[in-house]
């Protein structure tokens, strides 16, 4: 079952892999990206950051929604780290179990506004939030599990 899914330009770190993990009470974290699983140096540097009593689980965005698709996630309390937006928007589209969205960090780009502390946006990344927040899911703001929630508008 999913248990959170955040939006991190930084995929696994630190404050991914300790605070968030125990917050959230994940037994597994899913990497989905697209180009991180053909990407040996990424994948060791995230496996490295890996909290020890966690499995870890690398995919690419569809071969994430087909893995929680077909029931073989449901054993874990799955907490799923994508790298954008877009990654969060594809996931949310495919997988109504997905209820929220942590927003924890994006980096500039040309073309970005920044929102909030570490959260910059392209004008197609709010369209999508936007779209989401419509389909009721909630889209929340927020670095680590202490601060407090900023819900996206």
């Amino acid at each position: 079952m999913i248990v959170f899914l955040r939006v991190d330009h930084r995929l696994l770190h630190g404050q991914v892999a300790f605070s968030w993990t125990q917050y959230v009470d994940a037994d597994c974290i899913l990497i989905a990206n697209d180009s991180v699983p053909n990407d040996e140096l990424r994948k060791t540097t995230i496996k490295m950051a890996k909290p020890p009593a966690v499995k870890l689980v690398i995919k690419n965005i569809n071969d994430a929604i087909e893995a929680i698709k077909s029931g073989v996630t449901d054993k874990y309390k799955l907490f799923i780290v994508v790298e954008s937006v877009t990654d969060a928007w594809r996931l949310a589209r495919e997988l109504p179990e997905i209820k929220s969205i942590n927003l924890g960090g994006t980096k500039v780009r040309e073309g970005s506004q920044n929102i909030s502390k570490a959260i910059n946006l392209l004008p197609e990344e709010v369209a999508q939030l936007q779209e989401l927040v419509a389909a009721g899911v909630e889209v929340e703001i927020r670095l680590v599990p202490n601060d407090r929630k900023q819900r996206f508008a």
